[in-house]
């Protein structure tokens, strides 16, 4: 690596290491001396909920890259949402979730 954009390759890699350690790193360091402000404190409450949404909405909603707005998974899903809002059993809307993916799956052929 001796050609003329050798510094800025390092340079770059140790930019992005700390983009990334810092902002971690600081509620480490500060710890209970600092305070995020309520407004925050409440927005970061649904950080988790919005990250499992953006992970598992795309394989609800995509067949193939293409939008599918009845496809076996989503109809699976609403049969899990259902069940799981009537009924507090917590295995109770897994086994009815496989077994409506599964048997849609059989329905239609795949």
């Amino acid at each position: 690596m001796n050609g003329p954009y050798d510094w800025t390759l390092w340079l770059m890699l140790l930019a992005i290491g700390l983009a990334t350690t810092l902002p971690r790193a600081s509620f480490i360091v500060l710890g209970n001396r600092v305070t995020l402000p309520p407004v925050v404190q409440r927005a970061l409450r649904y950080a988790p909920a919005a990250a499992l949404a953006a992970i598992v909405a795309p394989d609800l909603l995509l067949v193939q890259g293409q939008i599918a707005p009845l496809n076996p998974k989503l109809l699976a899903m609403i049969a899990v949402v259902a069940v799981a809002t009537r009924w507090k059993n917590p295995w109770l809307p897994f086994i009815v979730g496989m077994g409506a993916l599964h048997g849609l799956f059989a329905l239609l052929g795949r």
